[in-house]
């Protein structure tokens, strides 16, 4: 049985103002309370700032007076509708990844809105977005849209994209949102079994789909048991896919509540997200929590 992940402390938030960040105070807040967990409002400063960008002595007062109140508007909002016991604040000097990668050391969950489709491709996530979710040391939800989250009659599922080197923290995250909003887990295993060669030019045998589905399944199930054990009112339903990773999840985040990843060890190696998972960043219909891999020695696989 693997070491228990260790609990975390606080929820984080970036906020500005916006109405992007807006909707992430809000899931932040919704976090915050299901998880019991204090929220901690962040908000990064660089002068010039706002309108305070006019040359003077006391030009950098005025910006850091500026960026206080926008600061205290969030913190106000998250106190005056939701029932979180402490509602923190931080005021940082710098660029906003690096303060929020910063305190997530110490967190739960980092909380981040997104800026929309309306923007050039190089900055679809936001250079914020992505550097947290690469370098963060808590799984990192990204939020979609503005002004207040649609609150479906029939919420979609928690979806999670499980391949051979899904680690467990992923998975483990996926079962507690999943738990903690009441949700069903949809599992989404797209591709080949692993035992299947690729084509060459003298191929072998056409392989029976039907046994490639069922030792595609038989693995899922395998590697599920556990984690259906420890979570037993998660409704965990499985959904087999010969299509590429990415087009099957993409496909799936049209119904999804959120939409989970992970972040692969490639943010450990290159500093860059793994190519499915950026692209689900990019592209996903809703929210997406991308969990970052384990920086400790792995231990035995499942729960």
């Amino acid at each position: 049985m693997a070491k228990p992940r260790t609990r975390r402390r606080r929820v984080v938030t970036g906020y500005d103002g916006s109405d992007h960040s807006l909707q992430a105070l809000e899931w932040a807040m919704d976090e915050a309370e299901l998880r019991r967990l204090p929220l901690t409002v962040v908000h990064a400063w660089q002068w010039p700032y706002g309108e305070a960008g006019e040359i003077g002595e006391d030009a950098g007062d005025r910006g850091r007076a500026a960026a206080g109140r926008v600061l205290r508007h969030g913190a106000d909002c998250a106190r005056a509708c939701s029932t979180i016991v402490e509602v923190a604040t931080d005021l940082y000097e710098g660029p906003a990844a690096r303060r929020l990668v910063e305190l997530s050391t110490d967190a739960e969950l980092v909380v981040i809105g997104f800026r929309g489709r309306n923007f050039p491709a190089r900055s679809m996530i936001g250079s914020t977005a992505s550097a947290v979710a690469v370098h963060a040391r808590a799984p990192v939800l990204i939020t979609r849209g503005t002004g207040p989250i649609p609150v479906p009659l029939h919420p979609g599922p928690v979806v999670l994209g499980l391949k051979d080197t899904t680690a467990d923290e992923v998975l483990e995250f996926a079962f507690e949102e999943a738990a903690l909003r009441r949700l069903r887990l949809l599992v989404m295993h797209a591709g080949h079994p692993r035992h299947l060669t690729a084509w060459g030019v003298a191929m072998a045998p056409l392989p029976d789909i039907d046994d490639s589905a069922r030792v595609c399944r038989e693995w899922v199930d395998e590697r599920l048991a556990g984690w259906q054990e420890k979570y037993p009112k998660v409704t965990v339903e499985v959904r087999l896919s010969t299509t590429a990773p990415k087009e099957a999840l993409l496909d799936a985040s049209a119904e999804a509540t959120l939409l989970v990843a992970g972040a692969g060890r490639s943010a450990l190696l290159s500093g860059h997200l793994g190519l499915v998972t950026r692209s689900l960043v990019r592209h996903a219909s809703g929210p997406v929590a991308v969990v970052p891999p384990p920086r400790d020695p792995p231990g035995p696989a499942g729960p």
